[in-house]
């Protein structure tokens, strides 16, 4: 059995890789170069790849600095950094970036006549985006099976989200049960050119605070880790 699994090199989607390979899936992992402030996760997305033995790893372009209105996409834009934001829309979000990235693969999937789609979407332990809830899930695959071929004369499309109803430290756990190697993967919004996490963005707090309330450490090296 193909799938594809959207892969941001970061914990949660290789944990959802690993999830995938344990359910007997294989695996065509999908990411995305637009030009992200964080562009460091490809080379995190390659290994990940690598570790996994991946039928396919495929990075896409996709201009979206061209439309901007983020600060991972517009280094104008300050990303938000010491404390987590839980109120509101923050400036991380990049727009109807989960609803292109889906399409994507979606059209990869009907290409290939593949039915199941896995991304690491997460409710629980987020940062306020509006694209990762599993209302907006269910709408888009409800969707998608009504607008293409695959939906309408085959089988459909499965939109997969094994971790959205997941704490982080929940998801770490199990990808400790699965063998991942969290030292390959990135999280970071902000990193340094060589890759190193800041520490402070959302992405590194919510990811430290996970593998502190997990009760392991978290192999990454930060330039300020303030959780330990």
């Amino acid at each position: 059995m193909d799938s594809i699994v959207l892969s941001s090199g970061g914990l949660d989607s290789t944990v959802v890789i690993a999830i995938a390979k344990d359910l007997g899936f294989d695996i065509i992992s999908l990411s995305f170069d637009y030009n992200q402030r964080h562009k460091f996760e490809l080379t995190r997305a390659s290994e990940v790849a690598k570790f996994f033995g991946v039928k396919k790893h495929i990075i896409l372009k996709v201009p979206l600095e061209d439309i901007g209105g983020s600060a991972l996409t517009d280094r104008s834009i300050d990303v938000p950094a010491g404390k987590l934001n839980r109120e509101g829309i923050p400036a991380t979000y990049v727009p109807a970036r989960n609803i292109i990235f889906l399409s994507y693969a979606v059209s990869i999937a009907e290409a290939n006549n593949i039915s199941d789609i896995f991304i690491g979407v997460n409710a629980i332990d987020f940062s306020n985006y509006p694209d990762c809830t599993p209302m907006f899930i269910e709408s888009f695959q409800k969707s998608v099976n009504l607008g293409t071929k695959i939906g309408v004369e085959d089988k459909g499309v499965v939109i997969h989200t094994p971790l959205i109803k997941l704490g982080k430290s929940q998801i770490i756990k199990r990808g400790l049960e699965l063998g991942v190697d969290f030292g390959i993967t990135t999280s970071c919004y902000n990193p340094d050119n060589i890759g190193r996490p800041c520490g402070v963005c959302d992405s590194c707090l919510i990811r430290l605070k996970g593998f502190k309330d997990a009760g392991f450490e978290d192999p990454l090296i930060y330039k300020i880790n303030r959780l330990k």
